[in-house]
């Protein structure tokens, strides 16, 4: 006769075997993040308050990093740079997704090729991206400056050997190469969004601009600040793209804190100082973040 310690017992055993197979499941990514994240983080916080080359020990020098950031003219300059970029590409992108997503949320013939089509950058080597678009930026043979001579422009602009449009043209690459994985991610915002609310407004006489207004954007309240959040982050670690395009230059004109730090640490052997330059980086966009979810919240409020 089974009693009810009996039914306990074989209870807690059966769920003592699917809690380990279940954790089985888990610990080796959760291994995996621990020594391949977690560790590396915890280190980078304590080599920013050292002196730490490959060929050495890392010595503890305390505050000295930082006071050398506050006297560091390119660091000032990669910082201003990399917000100059993070200003101009994070509206930028989300309004051409957001456009592109727009134009293609409808029943068109052969409307799953021109998605395709918009992604493809993303997946696209950046090394060929670059190529191509500095040949396409070219000042003296490029299509892009002989377009403007041929509508008028007598002295088009430099480009990428320009120190004044270098950073442009790199805005300009970095939203092409962008606006297709974020058009993704709208165009699923806006398939959530119910067709009865459209419906609803154009019973009440709603045009094109007050559907857009009143139901598409609180529809994508949710998708927009995911993608912003995610461009914010993307915009601030940007360095793929400059490495390999403009390389910082000409001169620093282009040079951002993703860059500076792998100079420092990589090409300088300066991995305390390296370090210590992550650890702003990480403060601004852990900053910044906090702030779009305050925000967030207020509104949804």
């Amino acid at each position: 006769m089974t009693t009810i310690a009996d039914t306990r017992r074989r209870r807690g055993r059966v769920v003592a075997r699917n809690t380990a197979v279940g954790w089985s499941f888990l610990l080796p990514n959760f291994a995996g993040f621990v020594i391949l994240t977690m560790v590396p983080v915890a280190l980078l916080f304590y080599y920013a308050f050292t002196e730490w080359d490959v060929f050495g020990g890392a010595t503890w020098t305390g505050l000295e990093n930082f006071r050398q950031l506050a006297r560091d003219a390119s660091f000032w300059t990669a910082l201003r740079n990399t917000l100059y970029y993070a200003a101009f590409h994070i509206p930028l992108t989300l309004g051409v997704s957001l456009g592109l997503a727009l134009l293609l949320n409808r029943k068109l013939r052969g409307v799953a090729f021109f998605r395709t089509v918009a992604f493809f950058p993303y997946i696209t080597s950046i090394v060929a991206i670059a190529q191509i678009w500095n040949m396409l930026f070219s000042p003296g043979f490029g299509p892009v400056n002989e377009v403007l001579r041929w509508i008028g422009v007598d002295n088009p602009p430099g480009w990428t050997t320009s120190a004044d449009w270098s950073m442009p043209a790199v805005i300009v690459v970095g939203t092409w190469r962008y606006m297709g994985y974020y058009m993704l991610l709208f165009l699923a915002g806006l398939q959530t969004i119910p067709a009865q609310l459209y419906e609803a407004a154009l019973v009440d006489g709603a045009t094109a601009w007050q559907r857009f207004r009143a139901v598409t954007l609180p529809g994508l309240r949710h998708t927009t600040f995911f993608i912003t959040v995610l461009l914010t982050i993307e915009s601030f670690k940007v360095l793929d793209l400059i490495l390999v395009m403009t390389d910082g230059g000409p001169g620093q004109s282009t040079l951002v804190l993703s860059q500076y730090i792998f100079q420092k640490g990589f090409e300088e052997n300066q991995f305390g100082y390296a370090s210590a330059v992550s650890v702003v980086l990480f403060a601004i966009c852990f900053v910044v973040t906090v702030v779009q979810f305050v925000v967030n919240k207020r509104r949804s409020a």
